[in-house]
């Protein structure tokens, strides 16, 4: 009886270990610097592309006011089929020639595995960019400063 238990046990902590092996993230830093541009607040969203290129999941929105969210067409629609709470991931938006800090939390798994960030951007009455950067989910994606092609001038990535 007694070695059954320990069979059991043992098996438990193995599948725990890895469960938790597999769910692993870390947090990386973003500096973003924008171009200088005339115009109000840049919203911009940050989220997680999978190897097919369909919207995963809303890492951070730079902007809080929901009136605007549908200025960032792509995403928007992601964003209201699948209906998720973002409130923790929003921020201010970001206006011509300021940078922004702000946190991500990545899963380890999707690393070096097709995935990658998408910088989507829209100011209101202006050009909307559903890619103006892209950041490959690779060891090196994740170290290369990576310019923009629209409002964002750049952005770096920092493990944290």
């Amino acid at each position: 009886m007694k070695s059954i238990l320990k069979i059991a046990l043992t098996s438990a902590f193995i599948f725990l270990a890895s469960f938790q092996t597999q769910a692993q993230s870390s947090k990386y830093k973003i500096m973003l610097q924008m171009n200088n541009y005339m115009g109000e607040g840049a919203y911009i969203v940050v989220s997680l592309i999978n190897s097919s290129g369909e919207y995963e999941k809303t890492l951070y929105v730079m902007g809080d006011d929901k009136k605007w969210y549908k200025s960032l067409k792509e995403w928007n629609k992601f964003h209201t089929a699948k209906s998720d709470d973002i409130s923790a991931k929003t921020g201010a938006s970001v206006t011509g020639g300021d940078r922004s800090v702000t946190t991500i939390e990545i899963e380890n798994s999707k690393i070096n595995k097709g995935y990658k960030l998408r910088f989507e951007s829209a100011v209101e009455d202006q050009k909307y960019y559903v890619s103006d950067l892209e950041i490959p989910l690779t060891t090196e994606g994740l170290a290369d400063k990576t310019d923009g092609k629209g409002y964002i001038k750049y952005v770096r990535l920092s493990k944290i």
